[in-house]
């Protein structure tokens, strides 16, 4: 029997998705590709500066400053810890540009490079769930902070299992304010023409259950891949899986 809350048409009419991490095994990469980026940035700074090179760390600094963020934002978050300062710049500005948006495209490009070398692997679990939720007549939606969601998408061939998708790049063009400001989320549920409460956030990242808990949603799951439960719980999930099949109603 399913120990968890039954997500059922009768509490819940729809159920909004993070994307790396929960339907796709990005995350890893996403984290690799900061580690890369930001490690050949503070190797920089230190010998510029003088100080002490202190590598960027793929498994705290990646949660508490990056993941779940909108990617400038994200690399400002990290800055700011390390006492950093550099101009916020451009979205234009060239790789690898010592400005928030430069050292962001960096990491972008990185992450690409990867992404058409390898290509992406979407959780059996997270598909079998979305699939039967469709199956009872219940929506779905896909919100990432990712600017690089449709591509990854349409690689994992995920994207059908879907009524709509708020991601970076919508995001922007909209100037809605991403997690853990709870907008995102809130523009999905509106986009399916579902109240928060009727609806369903599913997230791996603090920021992401942080967003769920703030935006006033129905119920907050988190998804823990990497022994982050307490810590789930703690920002705002109201319960925690390891895998999303343990939702599944068999």
């Amino acid at each position: 029997m399913n120990p968890h809350p039954r997500v059922t048409p009768d509490d819940f009419d729809a159920v909004l998705f993070d994307l790396d991490g929960v339907l796709t095994s990005t995350a890893r990469v996403h984290s690799v590709c900061w580690k890369k980026m930001f490690d050949a940035f503070l190797e920089r700074h230190a010998a510029d500066t003088g100080g002490t090179f202190v590598p960027f760390d793929m498994d705290q600094d990646y949660k508490r400053y990056v993941d779940g963020k909108p990617r400038y934002d994200g690399v400002r978050s990290f800055l700011e810890s390390r006492g950093i300062e550099l101009p916020y710049g451009d979205p234009g500005d060239p790789p690898g540009a010592l400005s928030a948006c430069g050292l962001g495209n960096r990491k972008d490009r990185l992450f690409n490079e990867v992404l058409k070398e390898e290509g992406v692997e979407a959780y059996e679990g997270t598909i079998r769930w979305a699939r039967e939720l469709r199956g009872r007549g219940m929506k779905t939606a896909v919100v990432s902070s990712s600017k690089n969601c449709k591509t990854i998408m349409e690689a994992a061939a995920i994207e059908h299992l879907f009524d709509t998708r708020v991601d970076g790049e919508i995001a922007q063009r909209l100037r809605i304010p991403g997690k853990p400001a709870p907008d995102t989320y809130l523009k999905a549920a509106q986009e399916l023409g579902v109240s928060p409460e009727r609806a369903v956030v599913v997230e791996d990242a603090l920021s992401g259950v942080e967003a769920g808990r703030r935006g006033g949603f129905g119920l907050v799951i988190g998804v823990d891949r990497h022994g982050d439960a307490e810590a789930l719980l703690e920002n705002g999930a109201d319960i925690v899986v390891a895998d999303l099949a343990e939702m599944l109603d068999e």
